[in-house]
């Protein structure tokens, strides 16, 4: 792909961005590695869904403009990535409304519920808050970057990354579905994570891909141990109810039980 192929595609992930409210007015910023040493940018101040391959930004390593145009003020950001990820080729901030509300509530989505989310983008976990655009944003980023390709950026937005564009632009979008997903599962009640069974075979088969995911710390929070609590909190719940009157005592459930059978 050329250099101006790829300012066509960061112009086209701009729009879906836009179109997808996973942006408004000038939020979020787009890059891409072109090679060492020289990478795109989107530009500062700008609407990320009107986009034309001329706004396109070109920086060194370092950030400074290598044409035309001042690349986003978060490209330190970016920058810190690339540092960090020698696989990665491109990166998306974004401002997800959903996912960014989970960190305003301090709902975390590192918890492994979604298989495919597991498998194609591993666990998402939230940086710290860092002000945006500053020295402390690419900090916030840079020790957990290494280890996830999905980033929360608490009350700031999120970060994906990829092999190429459109990967970390698919990550983006199934990250707000992801988490457009615990927020109605909340809603529901308790949400159910994966057993630690499940999550060792999901570990494989994303290693059979050649996709390296590591949920070790989640196995021990896991079903069955999980489904213990949930089963001696039911029988609490049962005890009360009939102890209230608002259950029928147990014997008398019993009894209607066999009754059934016969």
């Amino acid at each position: 792909m050329t250099e101006q192929e790829h300012k066509k595609l960061i112009c086209e992930i701009g729009r879906r961005l836009y179109e997808r409210g996973l942006i408004s007015g000038a939020d979020g910023n787009i890059s891409i590695r072109l090679r060492p040493g020289r990478f795109l940018a989107t530009p500062a101040g700008c609407s990320k869904g009107f986009l034309k391959p001329e706004d396109i930004a070109v920086t060194d390593a370092a950030g400074r403009p290598l044409g035309p145009g001042h690349p986003s003020s978060e490209m330190q950001m970016h920058l810190a990535v690339y540092r960090k990820r020698s696989d990665v080729g491109a990166v998306v901030h974004a401002h997800p409304p959903t996912a960014v509300a989970m960190t305003f509530a301090g709902v975390s989505l590192e918890q492994c519920i979604m298989p495919e989310v597991l498998i194609y983008m591993g666990t998402v976990p939230t940086a710290r808050y860092a002000t945006p655009s500053s020295p402390e944003c690419p900090q916030a980023v840079e020790n957990l970057i290494e280890r996830h390709d999905a980033l929360l950026l608490d009350r700031h937005g999120a970060l994906t990354v990829g092999e190429d564009l459109l990967a970390a632009w698919e990550r983006m979008e199934k990250l707000e579905n992801l988490a457009d997903v615990v927020f109605k599962a909340r809603s529901l009640g308790a949400v159910r994570t994966l057993s630690a069974d499940e999550l060792e075979r999901l570990e494989k088969m994303a290693a059979s891909i050649g996709r390296k995911v590591d949920a070790s710390m989640w196995r021990e929070a896991s079903p069955p141990y999980r489904q213990d609590l949930i089963d001696k909190l039911a029988a609490q719940v049962a005890r009360l109810l009939r102890e209230s009157g608002l259950a029928e005592p147990e014997s008398m459930q019993d009894h209607e039980s066999q009754e059934h059978q016969q």
